[in-house]
């Protein structure tokens, strides 16, 4: 029987409140849109102001997934993929996940029920997030079947969706673009700040008959769907304007407040929240924009209070802080800048910061600050961040930043905000195409448009914004017009999905498609630094690196979002590099006039410029002296050639202060993730070695294996002298191909079978057909077949007398010699009667996945020194490949890499239960000796 609506309501309102912790009743729209969910009905939008908690959907959805009954659940993804494009957004949106997961595994009811209801069991909630200060931990590529929430930016999901997974291996891109294309609801926060991102999932969601399966007539199996749920607190405009969000007609299933809503009281006080706006556009000749902002600001935070300017350069903003550090004099004020160009490690601060002077959370409604309180930010502190200032001054843009900009004050209603806007130019407004009168009228319309207050400013409360969309024309003129996009065609995704290919002349660069075409003045470029990089010398001389080997060192020492700091290409970071460059020459020049050793050898690599997959671009590497020397045409080549791009420096070289920012005149050398062991989190570190009897073994650090090593240094003989030692977290490590060297030894059989009763259990919670399940339960049986032969097990150094899935090494690579073992189970089960008895479509699935489990026969696999297949080798590739093509068009991109996916997570689970099986005899072994 049916639940009865009031009874579902109740068991919500319950659940909301134990998973937020408050005992106050979820405002009307959480509750219609739980009762969206719990029916399986997802809307395409969700159109709500700010201050209104429109990241409580994380909630709302995790309990639909958990009180729905059984025929709507399978409507509702299993994952939510959160994806905002900020990065402190980002980091905020996964500590809200992570309290919720704190909270299911708290003891006593009613946390366990909903815990139980979601399919959990002893498991927590996983989370992963895919930006900011978390590295991926991977928690969401382990078991497909129960609830997992996945935060990130856009281009960490987009990439990963579009099968080219920035900092993910090409045997790892089908598995992570499997679970993100099939059972997942992706919800776009702040949707009008990525419009092509946004088009990109429309066309990936709606589109079914280009990207979804097609059924063959057989017992049929559906891909659980790829739902969107775009959301924005800035208004879009009716049919016939453009919005604010993706330059396309708000969708017919748009969700947004109601008549109950605006009648709740606590959602009527944040709709009318007094909000006095006043544009100032009349000045003498001297005013200068960073001089009014302050001047304005001062004036408004004297008394005390706290203010937040806003202002849209950079440059301006750090000009302004300190213009109204000199207007305060000797008084006490407190002040500081929200930017988003600053390594991630430094910014851990600034929230503490934030919390403390009252700006976050409502934790200034209270009380006034003890002193006048600055708080200058760019556009960084325009989206997401829970920022509630008494008051803003700012200078005039885009009407849908100007929205976000107004919903950073007085959020909670209850107080009387000022909000006064200075419309004065920028230095640079003289360059651009549009002059600044017309820009100025085109961006004031809009706010023409509120209602006047008693004292002549506008009103420009919540409630007053939203009744603006009406005026379509006029906010359609003053918002910022979307990029240019490509349009995405399924032979593209085709392309992209053929990961085991390294290259193909019709796979383009995705970005795109993600971020639209951006005018190369607007592109950034991401700048690293490491205090040990793939330099070799011999003597006092500089030896030439093979780009495989730099590949190689990058590829076990990728660039992490912690130590990454973002930055416009043009013209921010090319100034400061060659300022920097000229300040460091300058001083080893000084310290070899002084006689003393310099740090930096002028022929020594400090720079390399990576693509957007980690590797190094053509001519990808600089020594200060070639730096030194650029310029004219010569630099202006090189600087074209950054944006996008990842510059990895040598930590020598400087240039960042202790804030992580940008700074020519910083000579100190940066902490660094490679050596500094405070850096958290830390997925690898690289290590120094002298000999190569140290080099070739672990350091014996429980926490750390060894993942590759460097040579850095050669003798007289050309043999290694001094080695960098790159290892792994065992924390952080992904299992890129659940690796066959393993903590404990395990037979193939026993592996096998672990496999098998894992894609089983998953294939049952998944509901899938009968013989789908049972196809699924007999390619994990035979899915390392192909094990079981001389080469492979000698070369893994596995016991005699019975064969073996997984070994304790070490691997001789030498002796493998290029074997793929999937290619060796393709061969022993040509024969197996289990694979004849299925239907063709199921068979040809069970081969693929045999083949695909560690990301090959995408198309290619290699058939080296495979034995048993006499002279047909080229033709079992030849048919690999076609049957991916087959299946590709069967099952759609993302359908059957969320196959692939489902073997891949079962084949992984069991590696990590065998190796948890030896820790825990090891921790017996341990107490009955300390016994």
């Amino acid at each position: 029987m049916t639940e009865q609506p009031s009874s579902l309501t109740a068991r919500f309102n319950s659940a909301f409140a134990t998973l937020q912790g408050s005992s106050r009743a979820p405002f009307p729209w959480q509750q219609r849109l739980f009762g969206e969910l719990a029916a399986g009905r997802i809307p395409s939008a969700l159109d709500l102001p700010t201050g209104l908690g429109k990241t409580s959907v994380i909630a709302i959805w995790l309990i639909a997934r958990a009180l729905a009954d059984a025929a709507s659940r399978r409507k509702l993804p299993r994952r939510l993929v959160y994806v905002v494009d900020r990065r402190a957004v980002v980091d905020q949106a996964t500590a809200e996940a992570d309290r919720f997961r704190t909270v299911l595994d708290a003891p006593g009811e009613p946390a366990a029920a909903l815990k139980a209801a979601l399919g959990l069991g002893a498991a927590s909630l996983p989370i992963s997030t895919l930006r900011g200060q978390h590295a991926d931990n991977r928690e969401w590529l382990a078991d497909p079947t129960v609830p997992a929430i996945v935060v990130g930016t856009v281009d960490m999901i987009g990439s990963r969706l579009l099968f080219s997974g920035y900092g993910v291996s090409r045997r790892m891109r089908p598995f992570h673009a499997g679970l993100l294309g099939a059972d997942t609801l992706l919800v776009l926060d702040e949707a009008h700040l990525a419009p092509p991102f946004e088009a990109l999932l429309k066309a990936i969601a709606q589109d079914q008959r280009s990207y979804g399966p097609r059924p063959d007539g057989e017992a049929d199996a559906d891909i659980p769907p790829f739902r969107l749920l775009s959301l924005s607190a800035t208004s879009r405009a009716p049919s016939g304007g453009r919005g604010a969000t993706s330059g396309d007609d708000p969708p017919a299933d748009t969700f947004r407040l109601d008549e109950d809503d605006r009648h709740h009281p606590i959602v009527a006080r944040r709709l009318g929240a007094a909000k006095a706006l006043t544009i100032h556009d009349a000045f003498d000749g001297k005013a200068t924009l960073v001089d009014e902002l302050a001047e304005r600001a001062w004036a408004l935070g004297r008394t005390p209070a706290r203010v937040l300017v806003y202002c849209d350069s950079r440059d301006d903003a750090e000009a302004t802080r300190k213009r109204i550090e000199k207007l305060a004099k000797s008084s006490r004020i407190a002040t500081e800048l929200l930017v988003g160009q600053r390594r991630v490690h430094e910014r851990e601060g600034l929230q503490h910061w934030l919390e403390q002077h009252g700006f976050t959370g409502g934790s200034g409604d209270s009380q006034p600050p003890e002193a006048p309180t600055f708080l200058v930010a760019t556009a960084a502190g325009e989206v997401g961040i829970d920022l509630d200032a008494d008051h803003i001054v700012c200078d005039l843009v885009a009407w849908e930043r100007m929205v976000q900009r107004l919903g950073r004050v007085n959020r909670r209603g209850g107080k009387s905000a000022r909000i006064e806007v200075v419309a004065l130019p920028r230095k640079s407004a003289a360059k651009a195409a549009e002059p600044w009168p017309d820009r100025l009228t085109r961006l004031r319309a809009p706010f023409e448009l509120l209602p006047r207050l008693d004292d002549g400013s506008s009103d420009a409360s919540p409630g007053a914004i939203r009744t603006l969309p009406s005026a379509a024309e006029r906010l359609d003129a003053a918002q910022t017009k979307p990029p240019l996009r490509p349009a995405l065609t399924r032979a593209l995704v085709d392309a992209w999905s053929m990961t085991s290919l390294e290259q193909h002349a019709g796979r383009p660069e995705i970005q795109p498609w993600l971020r639209g075409w951006e005018d190369e003045e607007d592109t950034q470029c991401v700048i690293v630094w490491r205090r040990h990089l793939p330099v070799r010398k011999s003597g006092e001389h500089v030896v030439a690196v093979d780009d495989s080997e730099i590949n190689a060192f990058f590829e076990a020492a990728p660039p992490q979002l912690s130590e990454m700091l973002e930055a416009d290409t043009r013209p921010r970071v090319a100034n400061w590099l060659f300022e920097r460059i000229a300040a460091v020459r300058a001083a080893i020049d000084k310290q070899e006039t002084a006689g003393k050793p310099a740090l930096l050898g002028k022929d020594e690599a400090v720079l390399f410029v990576l693509d957007a997959k980690d590797e190094l671009v053509d001519g990808g590497v600089w020594t200060l002296r070639d730096l030194a020397r650029l310029d004219g045409r010569d630099k202006e080549r090189f600087v074209a050639r950054l944006p996008g791009r990842t510059l990895v420096l040598s930590s020598q070289l400087g240039g960042l202060t202790k804030q992580g920012m940008l700074a020519a005149d910083a000579d100190e050398p940066p902490a660094t993730l490679d050596s500094d062991e405070a850096w958290t989190p830390r997925p690898f570190r690289v290590r120094e070695a002298q000999d190569n009897r140290t080099a070739g073994k672990s350091s014996g650090e429980p926490s750390w294996k060894r993942a590759s090593r460097f040579a850095s240094e050669i003798g007289a003989d050309e043999e290694p002298k001094r080695w960098l030692i790159v290892e792994e977290s065992r924390a952080e490590s992904e299992a890129e191909d659940s690796r066959a060297v393993s903590i404990r030894a395990q037979t193939l059989s026993d592996h096998q079978q672990a496999v098998r009763t894992i894609a089983h259990a998953f294939a049952q919670k998944l509901g899938l057909p009968q013989a789908h399940a049972e196809m699924i339960a007999l390619a994990a049986v035979l899915h390392d077949e192909g094990k079981d032969v001389w080469r492979w097990q000698r070369a893994f150094n596995a016991p005699r007398g019975v064969a073996y899935a997984k070994t304790e090494g070490p691997v001789l690579l030498k002796l493998l010699d290029g074997y793929r073992h999937e290619v060796g189970s393709l061969i022993r089960i040509d024969s197996n009667d289990d694979v004849k008895r299925l239907p063709d479509g199921l068979r040809d699935l069970l081969l693929h996945l045999v083949a695909a489990h560690h990301g090959q026969a995408r198309p290619l696999i290699s058939t080296k020194n495979c034995e048993g297949a006499g002279p047909d080798l080229d033709a079992l590739a030849l048919e690999a490949a076609l049957r991916f093509e087959r299946l590709q068009r069967r099952w759609g991109p993302w359908g059957l890499a969320w196959w692939e996916a489902l073997l891949r997570a079962a084949d992984q689970k069991a590696s990590r239960e065998n190796d948890a099986s030896r820790e825990v005899e090891h921790g017996q072994e341990r107490t009955a000796r300390s016994a």
